[in-house]
């Protein structure tokens, strides 16, 4: 099941600042989740650590990951959501300042929704978490959710 959660995993302040003021600039009103690791997001996903009493069916309706995250990289924590049943059909949006063809590639392989490089100039990074929102809060439609084994 999915809510109006945004998950951000981003490690830079600034850059976590400048997503944060993009979103309310558009108006977008999800609540976000704002983690600085990648061990983090994982907790937050799977419900340990410090988010082990958070509620595991409550998931974000999209996440927005960066590659380059301490303790666990962004592209590890791509593929912990994938290979885990309860958070495999999650939108992960790759936000990242990366313009290596190799981290695209790896975040395609590893089954990225999106991957989009952070613009360094503010109007373009918020032209760019606009159309973002647009889609993946407003256009984009979920999977369903899962049927119990009893077909409930």
């Amino acid at each position: 099941m999915t809510s109006t959660v945004i998950l951000l995993a981003e490690d830079n302040p600034n850059d976590e600042e400048l997503t944060l003021r993009a979103l309310r600039k558009y108006n977008v009103s999800n609540e976000v989740v704002v983690v600085r690791d990648g061990q983090e997001a994982l907790n937050y996903l799977f419900c340990a650590g410090e988010h082990a009493s958070r509620n595991s069916n409550q998931q974000p309706q999209v996440i927005l990951l960066d590659i380059n995250l301490p303790k666990v990289n962004g592209l590890e924590v791509l593929k912990r959501i994938r290979a885990d049943k309860r958070t495999h059909t999650l939108p992960v949006v790759m936000l990242t300042s990366s313009a290596e063809e190799r981290d695209r590639f790896a975040a395609y392989e590893n089954h990225a929704n999106s991957y989009i490089q952070k613009p360094v100039d503010f109007d373009q990074f918020t032209e760019a978490v606009r159309h973002l929102g647009l889609y993946w809060l407003v256009l984009n439609q979920p999977p369903p959710a899962p049927r119990s084994a009893n077909g409930r």
